[in-house]
């Protein structure tokens, strides 16, 4: 069968390296690169490291509002769908590419699979849960990543094509682990960033709703600057613009550029914990068996917060410091996402979907 497959940001190139690997051994895929992500450390790193294969069609759409960037992605998707036509269009996650591309195979009467269907934050004012919402209600296979996903799609009153599959990140992070030690080490990464430590906290920001309030990223980084170990900042080229703006005298913070998956993986599995607003850097310190801490009030990935691997934490100075420096381990970790088998998983659900 032929399927067309929509990335367009850095959590989907790496789903869709699992994913990809798996469904081209007896399928053909299209690749659509949407260009939501669009320069080298965001983008194209991840293609050659990852092995993803080169894209069929980049749409090169690149940054702007919500409106205008969804709006280009509908149009220019619905062209390559109707050239292409495929029995089937895949999207991942919950991102404007996401949302664009099920539109548009939805409205073209193409089935649109959703790969990490079901996950809810309930807070609508979040464009991605905006974006996973209206993707899940014009998906015909809802490949959902834990049973919680299930059951929140079962509220809404989705139960047909609702499948668990695991998680696809799972996949990638056993797959890609193994490999990231055999190009990179934690000392050529302190070296090229100029960390100065080898003991350090990882975090990474960037939700419109901490990195877009001038008050919030400064109360973020000066609870950053008084913890006893360096954390290491890799930022996005808007968010570093506005760093700089507050012109902040950092001394404890290491705000370095985006870094590669590898070298993600290498910093996971060294700091002492992780610090983030990110769903996906959420799971991946679950994954690693890492603590982190969510400088968020909600979480898509609730099953993380059991034991205190991971602790939701406000945007207030002191909580976010007697977060880092006070959470206590009480359980050891559960088998919530699956055991990394996942893209074969969802290549036979599928092939299921057309018996």
């Amino acid at each position: 069968m032929k399927f067309v497959s929509i990335v367009g940001a850095r959590p989907q190139f790496v789903k869709a390296a699992a994913l990809s690997r798996e469904l081209r051994k007896t399928h053909k895929e299209i690749l659509i690169h949407t260009g939501q992500h669009y320069d080298h450390n965001m983008s194209d790193i991840f293609f050659s490291e990852l092995q993803i294969p080169k894209p069929d069609y980049n749409l090169n759409i690149g940054s702007g509002s919500h409106g205008a960037q969804t709006g280009i992605m509908l149009k220019d998707i619905e062209e390559v769908i109707i050239n292409e036509k495929p029995d089937g269009v895949i999207v991942y996650g919950d991102t404007n590419s996401t949302l664009a591309g099920a539109l548009a195979a939805s409205k073209l009467l193409i089935p649109v699979f959703h790969v990490e269907a079901g996950l809810r934050s309930y807070n609508k004012e979040m464009p991605e849960e905006q974006n996973r919402i209206l993707t899940d209600h014009i998906s015909k296979l809802l490949l959902c990543p834990t049973d919680t996903a299930v059951i929140n799609l079962e509220k809404e009153g989705i139960r047909e094509g609702v499948k668990n599959v695991g998680d696809i990140m799972m996949d990638t992070v056993l797959y890609y682990k193994v490999l990231a030690k055999e190009t990179t080490s934690l000392n050529d990464i302190i070296d090229k960033y100029n960390i100065g430590t080898d003991e350090f906290y990882l975090s990474t920001l960037h939700r419109a709703e901490n990195t877009q309030v001038s008050e919030k990223i400064e109360t973020i980084l000066n609870a950053f600057e008084t913890l006893n170990k360096k954390v290491v900042l890799p930022l996005h080229p808007r968010t570093k613009k506005i760093v700089d703006k507050l012109q902040l005298n950092l001394k404890n913070v290491v705000v370095i550029d985006p870094v590669s998956y590898f070298e993600m993986l290498i910093l996971l599995e060294n700091c002492i914990k992780v610090i983030t607003d990110s769903g996906g850097l959420q799971k991946e310190a679950f994954f690693m068996e890492k603590q982190c801490i969510t400088l968020r009030e909600q979480t898509e990935w609730v099953e993380t917060l059991n034991g205190n691997w991971n602790r939701l934490c406000s945007i207030d100075e002191k909580e976010i410091i007697d977060s880092i420096n006070s959470t206590v381990l009480e359980d050891a970790q559960k088998d919530y996402f699956g055991s990394g088998n996942t893209a074969s998983e969802i290549v036979k659900q599928l092939e299921n979907y057309y018996i």
